[in-house]
């Protein structure tokens, strides 16, 4: 993303030293621009973010500068809101001076610790980008900025208890449904069935959705933005009681992030699982039940 005015006096072109070679991801940006990002995987290490800045000066001109820096910089942006920083980390280029002739700057920002994987939402952004600034004393500072992505590969849950729950309205329904985890990594499969224990009402149809909700601000501020990832039928047609039945939904395909929360106080991700029941008369019963969504390594 460049922010150079007209008349500036050079070019900057921000490159990660193994750019060519390493994986890319396509993120559309908040302009609705899709483009491939260098993605960056933590573990249990850190990784090196390392490149060049190459700038090539237009003939004929120069720039009196107080000092080049680049800098490492993760932030989260939330609405109209000024942005929050919670990483940024700074390299000085060159102390104050003249530039005359085209350079390239080299950098490297050893095992940088990426507290939080990178998220594009609804009304959230999570970026790290590399931001390259020649600092001047009477004009405006020359900027550009190169965003990368990061995953952040988590270890399995020691725990993954089951789901079982019985729902119903009196004398109408009664259902008992069963999910096999409460955890599931991003290219998991979600098991579970549906048994009915009563059924009094006309069902024409029943669907499992994952829903996401973000939700961002604090105190009376918080907003809440809800998004129905995908509707997927697991029956057609009026069941009878004592009939069983399965569920199978495989996660991967669907554009889902891990589940944040309470990111520095300033939003969450969660996931539901949604079971809906339609009757002849398109009303609607639904039970919700909240899972956690992480990355497993690949």
């Amino acid at each position: 993303m460049s922010i150079f005015g007209f008349g500036t006096p050079c070019t900057a072109d921000i490159e990660f030293s193994d750019q060519e070679s390493r994986k890319k991801i396509q993120v559309t940006n908040n302009k609705g621009v899709s483009l491939p990002l260098c993605l960056y995987c933590d573990g249990d290490e850190n990784e090196t973010v390392a490149g060049s800045i190459n700038l090539a000066m237009k003939k004929g001109k120069k720039i009196e500068h107080v000092g080049i820096r680049v800098q490492l910089i993760g932030q989260i942006e939330v609405g109209g809101q000024e942005p929050f920083e919670f990483t940024n980390l700074v390299s000085e280029l060159a102390p104050p001076g003249v530039l005359k002739d085209s350079e390239t700057f080299p950098f490297n920002f050893l095992n940088v610790e990426k507290a939080h994987e990178s998220y594009n939402g609804i009304n959230v952004r999570l970026r790290y980008f590399i931001k390259f600034v020649i600092a001047r004393q009477y004009s405006s500072n020359v900027v550009e900025e190169q965003d990368f992505w990061v995953q952040k590969i988590q270890q399995d849950p020691q725990m993954n208890n089951s789901i079982k729950m019985e729902v119903g309205i009196e004398d109408c329904l009664h259902i008992e449904f069963e999910y096999n985890k409460t955890k599931y990594h991003l290219k998991d499969v979600v098991v579970g069935k549906v048994y009915f224990l009563l059924v009094r009402i006309k069902i024409k149809h029943m669907e499992l959705n994952i829903v996401k909700r973000e939700s961002s601000g604090s105190g009376p501020n918080v907003e809440n933005k809800s998004e129905t990832i995908t509707k997927f039928e697991i029956m057609d047609g009026a069941p009878v009681r004592g009939e069983s039945v399965p569920i199978r939904l495989f996660l991967n395909g669907f554009d889902v992030s891990p589940t944040f929360k309470s990111v520095h106080n300033k939003f969450s991700v969660k996931y539901y699982l949604n079971l809906v029941l339609v009757d002849e008369e398109d009303r609607r019963y639904f039970k919700q039940q909240e899972v956690q969504l992480w990355r497993k390594a690949p």
